[in-house]
């Protein structure tokens, strides 16, 4: 089998992948370049692990985490959110940034065996994932999905996504409603139906609670959950708080974007748990 293959356009965090792949933090494997557009299904003959869109290696890291085996086959891609944020100008399907019928074309080329996605939460990132689901049901997975924010695992932080996993078995899931949709444990997805995905808030994350918060604290987090403001002075932030640059340094302004675009690896480390 060959390495893990990592396929990235942005090429500061290509280097950053083999920075990270030269400190063994993540598996070893060829980082591709190329827009996804131009990968063709040839292009991954004999890989296992396949990162797509993998940013700063936050899913290859995630592995790690979860201790999913390095010879064990996995697909990953968080396509770009950009056309369904509520920061952008919401083009949706019409942007030319929505590259999911390009993921969609090697998944259903080479039908690997799991695929674990992520994409921003709210209601044109469900919408989204409303078609997502339904383009996998199609090609014979069984879909499961499930609203968490980065809170849930500790985090300072809200970063509320959407998280993913298409199985071509399927059987260790329990069935519901159309022949190839699935249900977890009832607390942590609700799908069967396209349209429904749980909100697996972080009342429900006794698991993940850090050490010594009360359920008072648990409250007033899930209170700030969606607020859209800044929570400072021990609050918590909708996204991470990374020191901010002065305009023209350009390379850290590149590393503000990198951290931007990444998923929690904890949070993915949990769904890809869920699914061991």
């Amino acid at each position: 089998m060959k390495p893990a293959y990592y396929n990235e356009i942005d090429k500061y965090c290509c280097q950053w992948l083999r920075n990270l792949i030269d400190a063994g933090h993540i598996l070893a494997g060829d980082v591709d370049e190329r827009d996804i557009k131009d990968v063709a299904p040839d292009d991954l003959k004999g890989y296992g692990q396949l990162h797509f869109f993998a940013g700063v290696g936050g899913w290859a890291y995630a592995a790690r985490l979860a201790g999913w085996p390095d010879d064990k086959p996995m697909w990953t891609g968080s396509c770009p959110c950009q056309p369904f944020s509520l920061a952008g100008k919401r083009k949706g399907n019409e942007d030319e940034r929505h590259l999911w019928p390009e993921f969609a074309r090697l998944i259903r080329e080479c039908k690997p065996s799991i695929v674990f996605g992520e994409q921003v939460a709210g209601s044109d990132g469900r919408k989204w994932l409303n078609g997502v689901r339904l383009d996998l049901e199609e090609m014979g997975y069984a879909v499961g999905a499930a609203d968490l924010c980065a809170a849930s695992v500790g985090a300072p932080h809200i970063r509320q996504r959407l998280w993913w996993i298409a199985d071509s078995d399927g059987s260790g899931w329990k069935r519901q409603g159309s022949p190839q949709s699935a249900q977890w444990d009832s607390d942590f997805v609700a799908a069967g139906n396209s349209k429904k995905i749980s909100n697996f808030n972080c009342e429900r994350c006794q698991v993940y609670k850090r050490s010594g918060e009360n359920d008072e604290g648990v409250r007033n987090r899930t209170a700030l959950r969606g607020s859209g403001k800044a929570r400072r002075q021990g609050k918590w932030l909708p996204e991470p708080n990374i020191l901010r640059v002065v305009d023209g340094l350009s390379k850290n302004s590149s590393a503000v974007r990198a951290y931007g675009n990444a998923i929690v690896p904890q949070v993915a480390a949990e769904i890809i748990k869920a699914m061991m």
